[in-house]
């Protein structure tokens, strides 16, 4: 395994992003992250920053994710959320990583390049296993394979070259138990059967949760801002296209957002129509303590993102343990059981599962640091 170092302690429920006139350090101090480095060279153009939350339970791993962001304070603010959220999805599905997230400013489409990629491992490589990076949004494993040309502290790689492959059926089959396992704990049975579900986003998790879904006989309604991919999808699994202004104001058991954050917000906790929340979406709470104390309020179960959508992380997980894929399949069903347990603590405290899923996972983390500054 990767060699790690202490980390300080976890902190509270994230708050609401800072002003742009708040200094870097006072961010890190409330985000409560260990290290955040900036990676800047002129000659490939990679500007980058790299923040890596907590290692009480193992090296951090997380995303590299390319975008153009508007500014850099909006890039750190993203990095920030991200490598938070990394630490406690692995800490409360059982894993023995930390979490860490990188973005790099730029158009995937026109800026990304093999130099600016290995520029970036060799970043990684002086973090000495700190951190370990994977695919995000804008890069991909043909990136990976560039980064691991650099550093060995790279997974998510093809698996002509040893890799876990695609992470997103693995993904998908997360969401779904999650799904499953939010039914069980509200009807008291987890049958999918003649159930109604929105699926917002038809990358490549939403569409393998849409044919999971389909496989069970639910009755799937599918959204997306790209047309083309949505009648294609639509027709391939039978499901019914909607368009995408549309998607809250189904009727349906439950809505699940797979495309980018914020879709829950005060406009559309208003809107919805359902009984549940699970999709594999991260950030889906525009805010997380004033929006998942709303969706207490109005009875809609919430699952978790950073929990439902762990699938991608085991996957990830795995292959650096060096586990087979049918392992990765029963780590991955344990979603099932980390999404009742959220919802049990939920309902006994009455308090949102965004509170009682961090509550979990800063008590595993707490305890492991007891064991590791014991001696």
């Amino acid at each position: 395994m990767y060699p790690f170092k202490q980390s300080i302690p976890i902190l509270p429920t994230m708050p609401a992003p800072t002003s742009n006139n708040t200094s870097v350090f006072s961010q890190l101090s409330v985000f409560g992250h260990q290290k955040v480095v900036y990676c800047n060279d002129e000659a490939t153009g990679l500007k980058a920053i790299i923040a890596i939350h907590d290692t009480t339970l193992g090296p951090a791993l997380g995303g590299t994710r390319m975008w153009p962001y508007k500014s850099e304070n909006d890039a750190l603010q993203d990095v920030l959320r991200l490598s938070r959220s990394m630490t406690y999805k692995a800490a409360i599905t059982g894993l023995n990583l930390g979490g860490g997230s990188t973005v790099i400013i730029g158009d995937s489409r026109k800026d990304k390049n093999e130099a600016l990629l290995r520029m970036y491992g060799k970043f990684i490589k002086n973090l000495n296993g700190e951190y370990i990076t994977a695919e995000d949004v804008g890069t991909n494993t043909r990136d990976m394979e560039y980064i691991r040309m650099e550093t060995q502290y790279v997974t998510g790689v093809p698996e002509s070259i040893g890799g876990s492959g695609d992470p997103t059926p693995v993904a998908a089959r997360g969401v779904y138990m999650g799904i499953k396992g939010c039914l069980k704990e509200l009807y008291g049975n987890d049958n999918l059967a003649g159930k109604s579900v929105a699926v917002q986003g038809t990358g490549h998790v939403g569409e393998n949760l849409v044919k999971l879904l389909r496989e069970e006989n639910a009755k799937v309604y599918v959204s997306d801002i790209d047309e083309d991919r949505l009648r294609q999808v639509a027709k391939k699994y039978g499901a019914e296209a909607v368009e995408h202004n549309s998607i809250f104001d189904l009727d349906v058991d439950i809505y699940a957002p797979c495309a980018l954050g914020a879709t829950i917000n005060s406009k559309t906790i208003n809107q919805l129509k359902c009984a549940i929340i699970a999709g594999s979406a991260n950030s889906q709470l525009e805010d997380e303590q004033l929006h998942g104390k709303m969706l207490l309020e109005k009875g809609i179960l919430y699952a978790p993102d950073y929990v439902i959508n762990a699938g991608g992380l085991i996957n990830l997980y795995s292959e650096i343990a060096g586990f087979n894929k049918k392992r990765t399949m029963q780590l991955t069903e344990n979603i099932y059981d980390a999404i009742r347990n959220v919802l049990k603590l939920s309902k006994t405290e009455n308090i949102s599962t965004v509170v009682a899923a961090n509550k979990i996972a800063e008590k595993r983390i707490a305890d492991i640091k007891k064991i590791k500054t014991s001696f």
